[in-house]
């Protein structure tokens, strides 16, 4: 199942056949990828635009004709981009960069007796092979991060079990990269306990985990189920493998990587001492000092649990599993609780049964082919995220009228349509569930997790897609409209702001819990200004259309978001993104919220001091490049390069709070039309999306969706905006 494969030194050439790669889109936006053997599979299923594309290879689309103006650039960005648009009418993309994922995916995969097709395997490992940082030979929390000991330990483990030997390059430099951090030691907690359940780290070495909590009361403030629910369904199968102790059994690769992962004889390790020996490339969020003390009398606890309570809250843990299973049809919440599911699991219920065969069928979803081979997604894609963008821009750019588009833009509407989460979770109170019914979430109907600002996307876009157009069926009926707002009503904070899956349960406090130190803010639910904003612009848009539904509940819940988004503004100027790469999308949502209340740069003190926050980090070039290392300091940090996504960001930024001068908004446009390429195209440019502080993520459709839209907008404000001011029409909008 893992026998030792011959791989070349380096991943720069394919290591399968890319032209028998093909990505399968069904049930819902369902996307998995298939390696065809045969010639005869391959001529009944040819390659599409959407498979040659993502695999990197040439589309064989036609150059388009050189754009004169901003609105022809958009035009030939959307010629290209609903090529890329699948038969059920969503976008299929990458949804990368973490590079903690894969690993799991292979650990948990082996440990539970659960193989892959040789052509994944291979691809796997070309993937970490290009992966690997050049100098180091190390891997880092995601693709542009500095190796750490958390991506080494963990990447060099998947290479041995994906059956690279010892002694192949990669992993030689790769080993002596780890043992300069510390060897696997120093590993990081979500490390040490996926090590150990591999049998090559011992149980000893890690903090307590232990299921009892779930058996407090629900009203203590300190319950699991006020936590941040990435935390909590992550902690669940976490909290049920360590209280049975699982333990993969010892065999010959246990035994070497025993001896290749340490800088010191493994058996000679005390491992009560590596609990909280962490290496300092690793550490953003060190323990608190109530958190060690807590571990401390929970490791004196689990010297003398008492066995029917154990037993108990084992049981507990596990129907939380199987709840959370049931509720997502086996795709769960995310890639790591996926894989810590499956692995309780198999333990419990045994590879014949009915969940460890859609686990395995669901395990498809998160693997992706790339151009570098094979990766592990953040979720089961980003299908809603990216419908809801590129719909909303083809809609307010004038692009959805042309009857060229009109076919794609009714496909949309007919995936959006179904996406649309129509119940609440079959397991609802008792999975600790916040309401769903009437909800969109980030990816699929079948993942099934409300998301404020899915939803709010959701809801923006199918009333542009229903009311803003005259050639579309009416699909989503006007209760199914007002089950969006009523979900959006019932997710806002006290303070006006709101969070990302759920209001927030848990007090801050909860924080100094944290016993992941790669990541900051992951113990609570907090408010992010681009939910809120989200929000407030669905709300606005579906008031204008529904003006007598709730009509005082609505405006009370805007005026509320109004007030957090006027507070949560950074003093320089901006706001703080913390989904997204930073400062440039967190404002661009923030001065569209601001503008939709009649706060813009002439008439409003917050509008104008973002608008100048961002025009002094406008480049010579007429763009703005931001890095990722922003989201961990919450200070503007330049990237080295111009970026066209965040020049886009900041351009609709300035447009939406009505900027009254032309030149910084035709810099930013030409240097984002300079980028463009002969078929309509951009190029990948650095990673876009950022999650609890440290770990980027990618989302590639963004450089179609936002180059789209702004360039749109841009031909028609720039062409009013001399209209006002009495200039003829040149320069960008010279026709």
């Amino acid at each position: 199942m893992y026998s030792r494969l011959d791989v070349a030194p380096s991943g720069e050439k394919h290591f399968t056949d890319y032209a028998r790669w093909r990505l399968l889109v069904n049930d819902g936006g369902r996307h998995t990828w298939h390696y065809l053997r045969t010639d005869e599979e391959c001529k009944a299923w040819p390659q599409n635009a959407v498979d040659k594309y993502w695999l990197g290879l040439d589309t064989g689309l036609p150059d388009l004709p050189p754009a004169k103006d901003a609105f022809e650039a958009a035009k030939n960005g959307y010629e290209f981009y609903k090529n890329l648009q699948s038969n059920d009418g969503h976008w299929p993309g990458e949804y990368g960069g973490p590079m903690f994922l894969l690993p799991g995916l292979v650990i948990g995969s082996y440990v539970s007796g659960m193989g892959f097709k040789e052509e994944e395997r291979l691809e796997m490992i070309r993937y970490l092979f290009n992966r690997a940082h050049p100098v180091d030979g190390g891997w880092g929390i995601h693709v542009e991060g500095e190796s750490s000991c958390f991506g080494t330990g963990l990447n060099y483990v998947a290479l041995r079990i994906l059956g690279v030997d010892a002694d192949h390059p990669v992993c030689v430099k790769a080993r002596a990269c780890l043992h300069k951090l510390g060897g696997a030691a120093a590993i990081p907690a979500w490390g040490k306990f996926w090590l150990s359940l591999l049998n090559v780290y011992d149980w000893e070495g890690n903090n307590p985990v232990p299921p009892e909590l779930w058996l407090l009361p629900d009203w203590l403030p300190i319950h699991p189920h006020r936590w941040w629910i990435h935390t909590r369904t992550v902690y669940v199968p976490m909290s049920y493998l360590y209280g049975i102790r699982f333990t993969f059994p010892e065999n010959d690769l246990v035994r070497a990587l025993r001896q290749e992962l340490y800088t010191q004889d493994y058996y000679s390790i005390y491992w009560p001492d590596q609990r909280n020996n962490v290496c300092k490339v690793d550490l953003y969020s060190p323990h608190s000092k109530l958190f060690d003390a807590i571990s401390i009398i929970l490791s004196v606890y689990e010297q003398c649990t008492i066995p029917p309570l154990r037993n108990t809250a084992v049981d507990c843990a596990y129907k939380l599993i199987v709840y959370e299973d049931d509720n997502t049809e086996y795709q769960t919440l995310g890639p790591v609780s996926k894989m810590f599911n499956l692995v309780a699991r198999a333990h419990a219920e045994g590879p014949e049964s009915h969940a460890y065969k859609m686990h395995e069928i669901k395990r498809q979803d998160f693997m992706w082919v790339g151009e570098d081979g094979m990766r592990m997604c953040g979720t089961n894609g980003s299908q809603l995220w990216d419908l809801g963008f590129i719909t909303q821009a083809l809609v307010e750019t004038g692009l959805a009228k042309l009857d060229e588009n009109k076919e794609s833009l009714v496909s949309a509407l007919q995936w959006l349509e179904q996406a649309q989460i129509r119940e609440n979770p079959k397991h609802y109170h008792s999975s600790y569930r916040h309401t769903t019914k009437g909800a969109w979430g980030f990816s699929t109907k079948e993942q099934g997790y409300t998301v404020s600002d899915c939803t709010g996307e959701g809801l923006k876009s199918a009333i542009y897609l229903q009311h803003h157009l005259n050639f579309t069926p009416k699909l989503i009926s006007d209760q199914r409209m007002f089950d969006a707002a009523d979900v959006l009503l019932t997710m806002q904070n006290p303070s006006g702001g709101y969070a990302s899956y759920e209001p927030v349960r848990g007090p801050k406090f909860l924080e100094w819990l944290n016993p992941a130190e790669v990541f900051g803010d992951i113990m609570v639910e907090y408010l992010y200004p681009e939910c809120t904003t989200s929000v407030i612009t669905s709300l606005a848009t579906f008031r204008k259309i529904y003006p007598e539904y709730r009509t005082e509940a609505i405006e009370r819940t805007i005026r509320s978001a109004i007030k957090y988004l006027h507070e949560s503004q950074k003093p320089e100027g901006g706001w703080v993104g913390s989904w997204g790469i930073c400062f440039t999308y967190a404002t661009q949502f923030a001065l569209e919220s601001l503008a939709l209340v009649g706060e813009t740069y002439e008439t409003s003190e917050n509008s104008r001091r973002a608008c100048e926050f961002l025009l002094r980090k406008q480049r010579a070039d007429g763009g703005w490049g931001e890095s990722y290392k922003s989201c961990e300091s919450s200070t503007w940090i330049e990237h080295e390069e111009t970026q066209v996504i965040q020049t886009c960001w900041a351009v609709m930024a300035l447009m939406y709070a009505k900027y009254p001068h032309a030149d910084p908004i035709e810099r930013g446009v030409r240097l984002v039309m300079s980028r463009q390429l002969s078929n309509g195209s951009w190029p990948q440019e650095a990673i876009e999306g950022v999650f609890n502080k440290t770990c980027a993520i990618s989302y590639p459709n963004f450089k179609f969706s936002f180059t789209i839209w702004m360039l749109g907008k841009a031909h028609r404000y720039l062409k009013d905006l001399r209209a006002k001011n009495g200039v003829a029409n040149g320069g960008l909008n010279g026709r």
